[in-house]
């Protein structure tokens, strides 16, 4: 039995690839990055995941419903699962997702930690985290992408700047 499955898919933000486990749950979607071991590479569990991708870029997709299995932390999942509640073309701060978690605003580092080892990039969108004073910070997939993203769903009101 096989440990899952990859392909890669071309987008207006580059080359994505994505990867699942044996039953088809999305596990991570990255930029362009080395296939891991032990993957065999085969379109067909990704169909829905295309599907929604390019409705998403076309604009016509505000959520994504795909089944999603991405291990991490307790802490890390929380903060992902109040991640998750972030709607379509809004952000909200570091400090903003620690307090939705029930975290010190002390805790805002573990968030950008949380957010950074994020592996489903748009689908679980920590693209919509910013900076307490408004600027664009961190994104995994690189803080172009991440304006694009913003801009794409019409988060970016007047000058954000970018750190």
């Amino acid at each position: 039995m096989t440990a899952g499955s990859f392909t890669h898919l071309d987008t207006p933000l580059g080359r994505l690839l994505l990867t699942a486990d044996q039953d088809g749950a999305l596990t991570s979607l990255h930029c362009a990055r080395d296939v891991p071991a032990g993957l065999r590479e085969d379109p067909e569990p990704f169909a829905a995941a295309r599907e929604q991708l390019d409705a998403y870029f076309a604009g016509e997709l505000r959520e994504f419903r795909l089944p999603l299995r991405a291990p991490g932390t307790e802490f890390r999942r929380r903060v992902w699962a109040a991640l998750d509640e972030v709607p379509y073309g809004s952000v909200l701060t570091y400090g903003e997702l620690a307090a939705r978690i029930g975290a010190p605003r002390a805790a805002v580092r573990a968030v950008g930690g949380a957010l950074g080892a994020n592996p489903l990039l748009m689908v679980r969108p920590c693209h919509r985290v910013i900076g307490a004073d408004g600027s664009l910070t961190g994104y995994a997939g690189g803080l172009d992408r991440k304006v694009r993203l913003l801009t794409l769903e019409g988060a970016l009101r007047g000058q954000v700047a970018v750190r």
